[in-house]
This record gives structure tokens, C-alpha cells and sequence, in this order.
């Protein structure tokens, strides 16, 4: 889908794990994006007639054989073009600069030293924090160019070509690691590009409909309700454009989080007045899990029995033709290489990559391009309630994933009653909505203790609270001392079977959120 705005920027990916990231940041800025394959034409280009292109990053070298390139003549269309890391190098390259490997690599964050604070480093600080990954840099530019910006270890990490509407940095702006690199952002868009920023989320909104009720037209659509954020804005808006022309599927797979399956339905029967239908397949998916501990095996069996049970539940259903999934962007991009892209897979995700062939559904995703944020603030529009909108992010596979090792009824049963303390006495503390996402994983392994006077060797808890806005990357809550306190001591006194509990405080990237 490409949003009906004269105010668009195109995405080129290279294979950036942050290309998501970009685009998000863009669409902050109230200017519309999408990420597009590198192999994009120019004369396709022409015809979408964006007001700007970024080249993204990506894990290859320029100069290697079958790195990924784009078309040469995308620099000569006068739009205005932001390279990122490897597209920074990749587009001064095609305009005959030198890119080679560096002596000194520099990864993480790296003081940057402004030369020229006109236009792409306009009302930004002459000495700044950025991040850097590379281990190649331009290292010689024709008189063509003029340099913006360098760090002890990299002469040009900002540039200009002094004809051609091509800017270049070497760090990752689109990352909260550049402590300013959202002000670079937004001058390009503003100061290079001429966006004025018309694009607004009640917009797309009302573009989602206009799709929904084009693909759709009379047929009957089924949607998988989990519970969380996603599926019910999924169902609330194609619910507003087809009206009783969708039912509700929510299968009970016994990995929920306490009372979110009673939750789910009173939810549902007092906000919608579709058709719902509830099947309790604790059991079914117990079964299919036994002896299971690869966390791939784990989340490929629960999408194949929930999808199986769908079909099953679907031919009980007259007229079905469509299936409705709430995908997100991340979803997108963490399972498999966007748009053609070269990106690594780093999970696969239980709702991405549609039904098997032979069901004949036609995939219906209205939240495919939107971020976590951008779906909450659709909530809010659509009039859901304040508790679902800003529910915690919950993974489709459930518990199984914050269960390392195998799931059996025991181990749910102490992290379930686990990470209902959590979230009790995150609640209690007034931080569930500062928390972007908190939770507990049970490890797969015992240590010494004492209760009473007795040695215990018991369950070990793990706590992972994350902040951010995107969920591309992601920084660790800093809880209270007495708060983890408190949740440690309720843990360790009340679930038979947990004699310690420790927190996490690793940053996404390089860990994920989720342990599995």
C-alpha cells in the first residue's frame, strides 16, 4: 500500500536491520514513508514522484561482488537523497568517490564533529554523540563534494555533493543511541526536501478503510483475536468498514497470561457486535509441545496447530474468502528480508507469511506499515478501551517463549502466577504505562538456596522491562530498587518452586526483547 500524499519518502533497503526505524522516525516528522526494494527503478520512482529517498545501511561492502546496488540514474532525478551508512557509501561511490576498508573500526557511540551546521545539521550541537557500525568509509571525495562532518577515526562522516541533491553520513541518525540524529532527520525533510508535514495518523485511517472495503467488498473476512493491541485494532477497523461482514476466532492454547482469556472475550461481547467464536485448546497445544526446547520448533508448532484450528473453525463459517491479521512492521522485518532486501532473519513470527495455500484466504493486514505506538494512537481514534489500547505487548506463541526449555503445566502454572505479581506491582508502583513492555521468563535451570532451614535447589526467574517507542530498539527500565524488592520477595514467598529471581538490563540491539 502507498499512502495517497503528495508528501512521501521513499525508503531504499539495502538490508538494514533499521530500516523500519527510519521509516518511523520519518512518519514522526508527520511525513509519510515506505520502504521500498533497492532494485526500484528510477523511471518507477519518477512515477511515485516522492519528496525525498534515503539509501538505509546494510551489512555488505560496497565494493564487493554482488553487493547490493540500486539504479545509477536514481541520483541524476533531482530528488533530494539521504545515505545512511552503506547507502551513504554506495551513493558516493556512484558518484566516484573511494570507499574502503577502515584501519580503526568504529561500533558504538562516537563523538562527531560539525563543520558545516547549514541545512542537514542545522540548529544541531558542533560536537555530537552518534552511533556508528561500519567497517569501511569513504576515504577520498572528488571536488565535487564538500564534507560536513568527521570523527577521530572517520574524515567524512557527513557530506553534500555540491550539484547533485546527495547528503551522506556515516552514522545511524535514525537510532536514539545519536543523541540528535532525529533533528537531522527532520531537516532533511524540512530544510532539503520542502516537506511541510501533512500526514496524520486519522488519515491513514481513513485510507485503511478505503482498502479494506476495496479488497474485501461483500466477502467474509475471519480474524484472529489474541487479546493484545493488534488484532483488536485489526478487527475494530476492517469491523468500521465492512461492518457484520467479519467473525472473531480466539483460540484458548492455555498460554495466556492469568484470566487473559475470560479478559479477551468480556472484552470483546461488551465493545464489538461481531461474530465471536471461542475454542479451548489448552490440551491440543500441550500435547504438541511435549519435549519440545528449540525456540524456532516451539513457535512453528503454535502457528501450524492455531492455524490448523482456524481452518477447522473457519469451514464452520459461511462465505470466508479473507483472513485478517494484525502485523506490525516489526513483525515484518524481524522474519523475513523486506521488499527483496538482503536482511537477516532474526525470528520468525507466528502471524507473518500468511496462511498455507491450500485454505485459499486472501490475507487482509491494515497494520502491516504501522509501528506499536501508531496502532495504540488508532485505538484511541477507533474508541477502544484505554486498558486494551495500552496493554503491555504480549508475543503470539504466548508463555512458551518465556518458558526457555520445555513447556509442561507446572512450569506454566509458576510463570504464569509469576508474572501476574509483576505486573501487579508494576501497576501498584504507577509505572505500567512509563513500561513499555514488562515481564518474566522462567530459565531453564536451578540454583542452591535456603528457605527455612532447609537447602532448596529451585526455579530461577528472570524480569525484563524494556522503554521504547518503536520496538526496533529498546533500553532497559530502570525499576526502583524497592519495587524489584518487592516483586523478588512476593516471587520467591508465593510461587512454590522459584528460590531466585534476577533482572535483566540488556539494550535491543544486540539482545531482543524476548528471551526466545
Amino acid at each position: 500500500m502507498i499512502e495517497e500524499n503528495n508528501e512521501k519518502v521513499l525508503i531504499l533497503d539495502f538490508g538494514s536491520q533499521y530500516a523500519q526505524l527510519i521509516a518511523r522516525r520519518v512518519r514522526e516528522n508527520n511525513v509519510f514513508s515506505e520502504i521500498v526494494s533497492h532494485k526500484i527503478t528510477a523511471e518507477q520512482i519518477k512515477k511515485i514522484n516522492p519528496k525525498g529517498i534515503i539509501f538505509t545501511g546494510g551489512p555488505a561492502s560496497v565494493y564487493v561482488k554482488n553487493a547490493p546496488q540500486c539504479d545509477e540514474e536514481i541520483v541524476d532525478l533531482g530528488i533530494p537523497i539521504l545515505g545512511i551508512c552503506y547507502g551513504m557509501q554506495l551513493g558516493c561511490q556512484m558518484l566516484k568517490a573511494t570507499v574502503k576498508p577502515t584501519v580503526s573500526r568504529e561500533y558504538g557511540r562516537t563523538t562527531c564533529i560539525v563543520n558545516d551546521q547549514s541545512k542537514l545539521f542545522k540548529s544541531v550541537d558542533k560536537d555530537i554523540i552518534v552511533w556508528m557500525s561500519h567497517g569501511d568509509q569513504v576515504v577520498e571525495l572528488p571536488i565535487e563534494f564538500e564534507s560536513l562532518a568527521f570523527t577521530h577515526n572517520c574524515p567524512y562522516a557527513g557530506v553534500k555533493h555540491k550539484k547533485k541533491a546527495f547528503y551522506g553520513v556515516q552514522f545511524h541518525p535514525e537510532v536514539t543511541h545519536t543523541l540528535q540524529g532525529s533533528q537531522i532527520i527532520r531537516n532533511f525533510l524540512y530544510e532539503i526536501c520542502g516537506c511541510t508535514g501533512t500526514w496524520k495518523i486519522d488519515s491513514y485511517i481513513e485510507k485503511s478503510l478505503h482498502d479494506i472495503h476495496s479488497q474485501v467488498g461483500d466477502g467474509r473476512v475471519v480474524c484472529g483475536l489474541s487479546g493484545g493491541v493488534d488484532s483488536a485494532v485489526t478487527a475494530a477497523l476492517i469491523h468500521k468498514a465492512i461492518g457484520n461482514h467479519i467473525s472473531c476466532i480466539f483460540v484458548d492454547n492455555g498460554l495466556l497470561r492469568d484470566y487473559e482469556a475470560d479478559e479477551v472475550v468480556k472484552t470483546f461481547k461488551d465493545n464489538f457486535t461481531v461474530d465471536l467464536h471461542v475454542i479451548h485448546a489448552r490440551e491440543r497445544f500441550l500435547d504438541k509441545l511435549k519435549g519440545v526446547i528449540d525456540p524456532e520448533k516451539k513457535r512453528k508448532i503454535i502457528g501450524h496447530e492455531f492455524i490448523e484450528i482456524f481452518k477447522e473453525e473457519a469451514k464452520r463459517i459461511s462465505g470466508v474468502k479473507f483472513l485478517a491479521q494484525g502485523t506490525l512492521y516489526p513483525d515484518v522485518i524481524e522474519s523475513i528480508p523486506a521488499h527483496g532486501g538482503p536482511t537477516v532473519t532474526i525470528k520468525s513470527h507466528h502471524n507473518v507469511g500468511g496462511l498455507p495455500a491450500e485454505l485459499g484466504f486472501e490475507l487482509v493486514e491494515p497494520l502491516r506499515f504501522l509501528f506499536k505506538d501508531e496502532v495504540r494512537k488508532i485505538g484511541e481514534e477507533l474508541g477502544l478501551p484505554e486498558e486494551l489500547v495500552w496493554r503491555h505487548p504480549f508475543p503470539g506463541p504466548g508463555l512458551a517463549i518465556r518458558i526457555i526449555g520445555e513447556v509442561t503445566k507446572p512450569r506454566l502454572e509458576i510463570l504464569r502466577n509469576t508474572d501476574k505479581i509483576v505486573i501487579e506491582e508494576i501497576r501498584k508502583a504507577g509505572l505500567y504505562r512509563s513500561v513499555s513492555q514488562c515481564f518474566a521468563v522462567l530459565l531453564p535451570l536451578s540454583t542452591v538456596g535456603v528457605m527455612g532451614d532447609e537447602r532448596s535447589y529451585e526455579n530461577v526467574i528472570a524480569i525484563r522491562a524494556v522503554e521504547t517507542t518503536d520496538f526496533m530498539t529498546a533500553d532497559w527500565y530502570r525499576i526502583p530498587h524497592e519495587v524489584l524488592g518487592t516483586i523478588s520477595n512476593r516471587v520467591i514467598n508465593e510461587i512454590k518452586g522459584v528460590n531466585r529471581v534476577v533482572y535483566d538490563i540488556s539494550t535491543k540491539p544486540p539482545s531482543t526483547i524476548e528471551w526466545e
